[in-house]
């Protein structure tokens, strides 16, 4: 996706996707997928799509501080263990 906001280009394509976060199944009116990006430039946006009932019924783009995105990645980023499992 790719939008101008301010004098500004946002593109989806351009820039590096650094975390996302799912919610739902595919197909489900209230699931979405939020995917947070970094720009060369070194801005952060999130953007984020899903289904009608969703907090995304269009897809969007939303600009986030330096401060709001390392906050956002911390949340959501999956944790590595080193545990191993017993069988």
């Amino acid at each position: 996706m790719k939008t101008k906001i301010g004098y500004k280009t946002y593109d989806t394509d351009k820039a590096a996707c650094v975390g996302s976060k799912y919610v739902g199944e595919f197909g489900q009116p209230d699931g979405f997928e939020e995917k947070l990006f970094a720009t060369e430039a070194g801005r952060f946006f999130l953007y984020g799509t899903g289904g009608s009932d969703s907090p995304y019924g269009e897809p969007s783009i939303q600009l986030l501080t330096k401060a709001q995105a390392l906050a956002w990645k911390q949340a959501y980023q999956l944790v590595k263990t080193t545990k191993k499992v017993k069988k």
